[in-house]
């Protein structure tokens, strides 16, 4: 295997580690007690590998100089892909506000269209910048920590803090690229 590949081998491990992250999540509960739980923590530790695949595939990428527009393009969404999946699992398990994830959602879908407005138009990919980096590092976060139970709320508060970063980094992606609706 190149090594110039791994990094978007590595993205492309996080999205087909998605549907593994959930089916752990909902396995049936069993007649033990605490079953549901034991399947959070795995399903926890596999959200957490996944979440690392993301920091590790854009670190070599740029230590190796291979960053590609196919990265800069599937690492941003397959993050938004596990991210979102967690977050909707996490409404059905009544561990997050369904307010919050419908802002998060729509910011995603909102800065989605907006780098593909910028691709059409100019070709340019739009990379994350560091208040988006710092929402989806919170995002993930907080789904580590609401899943595992934490007793001090950890989780709840990085979901409000994601929350703020989201809202931030939703309006500075905008605000920086209003040349896209010039038209």
């Amino acid at each position: 295997m190149k090594k110039e590949k791994l990094p978007n081998q590595l993205t492309i491990l996080r999205i087909f580690m998605i549907p593994v992250f959930l089916i752990v999540l909902y396995l049936p509960h069993g007649a033990a007690v605490g079953a549901s739980y034991v399947s959070w923590i795995v399903a926890a530790l596999i959200f957490a590998v996944a979440s690392i695949t993301d920091w590790l595939d854009g670190y070599l990428a740029r230590k190796w100089k291979v960053v590609s527009n196919f990265g800069k393009f599937a690492d941003p969404l397959a993050d938004k892909m596990l991210t979102m999946a967690a977050f909707v699992m996490l409404i059905a398990l009544e561990l997050a506000p369904a307010w919050v994830v419908a802002i998060i959602v729509c910011r995603e879908l909102a800065v989605t269209g907006l780098r593909l407005l910028l691709v059409e138009q100019g070709g340019a990919v739009l990379a994350a910048a560091m208040p988006g980096k710092i929402k989806t590092f919170t995002q993930m976060l907080s789904i580590i920590f609401l899943l595992i139970g934490d007793p001090i709320y950890i989780g709840t508060l990085l979901l409000y803090v994601c929350l703020i970063f989201t809202i931030y980094s939703g309006y500075d992606y905008f605000a920086k690229n209003m040349q896209v609706f010039k038209d």
